[in-house]
């Protein structure tokens, strides 16, 4: 790839990443059996980079990483065969769809504790040890950590002004009720408990992790940040464009109010959700339209692009309550599972 820029370096304050955090685990976390999930679909490059870095991190024992190649013609088995680790354990599941891939890695492992990451993003240095640090000492369902964007070009000024890359900063310690499993760490003792599986009805939307870890809150478990473990989520020229931003936020949008919909009650008990989901998103169609009008009447791009951002996503609120689906992850180019 060609030089990179990042919206935030990992040695700056708001992730205090260090070796010697209060938060590294003890002795007694290494007892714990430990997967670390990476699902792939046609990105040999990435993935090659992606193994040795999560292989350094993992556990001298009792701990593997799982490579879930969610491509049909199974294109990352020669990777990760070529990399002659015996820590790595490759599985193919063919059915297309992120849902199906993440299903195959809870069925995978039986692990105590299952560990997702991308094949795109490369982990900070005591990634894996502060995921299962917090863990340990909070006795959580879940722990997810932060994701930095680097760019393969200097995005556009629009993007970058408009935060279409900007992500929650919370403390550690922090309960989040939903989580991606972009950096995610799952008990699976909990998880078996409740018999939690991602919803297949949105493997080619998205969402399906948006869901999942909100039945997980819904039940009363928690979901904690730990800031101390960044992933770097190395973002390609083909994403960086105005399109894909705004179509990344009307999914966002989209997503949010189909899974809430999902956990509402049945019937017309539904309808205040349905109702509040269409109240929020006209605020923001309207809201953002004003600001866009705004920025383009004063030339300014900050209000521009966020007018956008805001306008899109109250948008996909909208589409979402009413009960249309976006479905971003068509398989129509090897880019994105």
């Amino acid at each position: 790839m060609s030089t990179r820029t990042t919206t935030t370096d990992l040695t700056t304050r708001d992730h205090d990443v260090t070796t010697t955090d209060p938060t590294a685990p003890s002795s007694q976390a290494t007892t714990r059996t430990v997967t670390v999930a990476m699902l792939t679909y046609r990105r040999p490059d990435d993935l090659r980079s992606a193994l040795p870095l999560v292989c350094a991190q993992l556990p001298r024992e009792h701990a593997e990483l799982l490579v879930v190649d969610n491509d049909p013609d199974g294109g990352a088995r020669p990777v990760v065969e070529a990399g002659g680790d015996a820590r790595i354990r490759y599985v193919h599941e063919p059915t297309p769809g992120i849902a199906a891939a993440r299903n195959r890695a809870l069925a995978e492992t039986t692990a105590d504790v299952l560990v997702f990451i991308d094949d795109d993003e490369r982990p900070s240095e005591a990634w894996l040890s502060s995921l299962l640090a917090v863990h340990e000492r909070e006795a959580c369902a879940a722990v997810v950590g932060p994701v930095v964007s680097e760019y393969e070009i200097e995005p556009d000024p629009w993007i970058r002004d408009g935060g279409f890359f900007d992500r929650r900063r919370p403390a550690t310690g922090a309960v989040v009720e939903a989580a991606a499993t972009n950096n995610l760490l799952l008990d699976m003792a909990v998880v078996r408990r409740l018999g939690l599986e991602f919803d297949v009805r949105y493997g080619l939307t998205g969402g399906s992790d948006t869901l999942f870890t909100r039945r997980l809150s819904a039940a009363g478990e928690r979901i904690v940040w730990c800031a101390e473990a960044p992933v770097v989520d190395v973002v390609p020229r083909a994403r960086l464009t105005r399109r894909w931003v705004l179509q990344k936020a009307l999914r966002s949008g989209n997503s949010w109010s189909r899974t809430s919909l999902e956990l509402a009650p049945g019937g017309l008990r539904s309808l205040p959700v349905r109702a509040r989901l269409l109240g929020e998103g006209l605020v923001r169609v309207a809201g953002g339209t004003a600001r866009l009008a705004l920025g383009k009447a004063t030339r300014n791009r900050r209000h521009e692009a966020h007018g956008a951002r805001v306008l899109v996503r109250g948008a996909g609120l909208v589409s979402g309550a009413v009960g249309w689906i976006y479905t971003e992850y068509r398989r129509t180019s090897p880019d994105r599972t």
